[in-house]
């Protein structure tokens, strides 16, 4: 994953290279989508928001977020083995932001 961020901390572009099942590349390719433009705080409720998702609450709710088409990952919890594809982009994200220098990790 490459965040570039401006000195303002907004997220004016995001990429990823790699490869990996088809839930972790389309989690995130919806990632890089929908963080740029964004700034990082504001990125980091998405990635708590997704989290909450992903492992069975009702993130919308809880944070105020529209997740709008990062919907689509919800199907993935009925997986619990699978969450940890779609979270993995959004770890190195939180990662990222907050200049942790271990790799991301799902565990």
């Amino acid at each position: 994953m490459y965040f570039q961020v401006d000195a303002d901390n907004q997220i004016t572009n995001a990429k990823f290279e790699g490869s990996g099942c088809a839930i972790s590349v389309a989690s995130a390719s919806l990632l890089t989508e929908t963080v740029v433009g964004m700034s990082t705080q504001d990125a980091l409720d998405y990635f708590s928001a997704i989290v909450a998702l992903l492992n069975g609450g009702s993130a919308t709710s809880e944070a105020k977020i529209d997740l709008g088409r990062l919907t689509a990952l919800r199907g993935v919890r009925e997986f619990p083995s699978r969450v940890k594809c779609a979270t993995l982009a959004w770890q190195a994200l939180n990662s990222a932001i907050q200049k942790e220098s271990t790799p991301a990790s799902t565990e």
